[in-house]
């Protein structure tokens, strides 16, 4: 069930940064009311999903992160990106309303509050030392982060804090994913994978494939975003500027152009949630 949320905060140890870090601690009392809603979500939370945006971000140091709204607005959020770092990954999480920036080498994480324009945390995974890139997706539910395994067909799965939960082999494919999106809806793991035909399949949590679909244009393969409400994907098409957006069956249903060329764009998109509480 989805509950008017408010402002969200995670008690954890956050990692030194130059930049200003947030807590949001500065919100009035919570009444009454709201607490027995908290308490009845427990440690959770949940958002109230607003309007689709699309977080698109230029590789290899942007400086921004572009959000573009369905309803035509526009605005520009700090990457925070510092002298040396190079983005080579990128995730939004609508459920605390945060990009997730993945840093070369490909195991360094910077977390930006995109409300609070603000660095919110920053940690390594070791389990990805030695990797290079790789497209990221998120699960809003519980925070889990699903990484593209540099060598196997398998994604690498860890918490927002960036705590190792496992490697999930995805049946049915030979050869790791080029990009990876998130159903949160239907809860299933979305893989674009390259061949003659771009291909995207699904996936559920046990790493079983459910579904499969062939893209009727050619796409690069550098990233995937997903649409549950629409049941939409999208892609980047070569050769073009611009986003393709698909519907369930592959078929192209129109673009989204972009500020630069698609290969060198990192993108997601997702509901813009109204208010937040945990």
């Amino acid at each position: 069930m989805l509950v008017p949320l408010m402002n969200a905060t995670f008690t954890r140890q956050i990692t030194p940064h130059p930049f200003s870090v947030t807590t949001r601690k500065n919100i009035p009392r919570v009444t009454f009311p709201i607490a027995l809603v908290a308490l009845a979500f427990g440690a959770g939370g949940c958002a109230t999903p607003g309007p689709l945006h699309l977080y698109t971000a230029v590789v290899p140091t942007p400086t921004v992160v572009h959000d573009a709204g369905g309803d035509a607005t526009t605005a520009e959020v700090p990457s925070f990106l510092e002298k040396g770092d190079t983005l080579v990954g990128f995730a939004y999480d609508p459920f605390t309303d945060h990009f997730f920036l993945r840093l070369a080498p490909g195991d360094r994480f910077r977390v930006v509050d995109r409300p609070a324009r603000a660095v919110k945390r920053e940690f390594t995974v070791p389990a990805l030392t030695g990797t290079r890139s790789g497209d990221l997706a998120i699960r809003p539910r519980d925070g889990h982060v699903f990484v593209v395994h540099p060598t196997q067909p398998a994604v690498i799965e860890f918490n927002r804090f960036g705590e190792f939960i496992r490697t999930l082999p995805l049946a049915t494919l030979n050869t790791p994913p080029a990009a990876l999106a998130f159903d949160s809806a239907r809860d299933h793991l979305l893989a674009l994978n390259g061949g003659d035909l771009s291909r995207i399949t699904t996936h559920n949590l046990n790493g079983q494939r459910v579904t499969s679909v062939a893209l009727d244009r050619a796409v690069a393969l550098t990233g995937l975003a997903y649409d549950p409400e629409k049941r939409e994907f999208y892609a980047p098409l070569a050769r073009e500027s611009a986003l393709g957006v698909f519907d369930e069956k592959g078929h192209l249903l129109h673009t989204v152009p972009l500020r630069s060329d698609s290969a060198t764009t990192l993108f997601d998109v997702g509901p813009r949630s109204f208010l937040r509480l945990f």
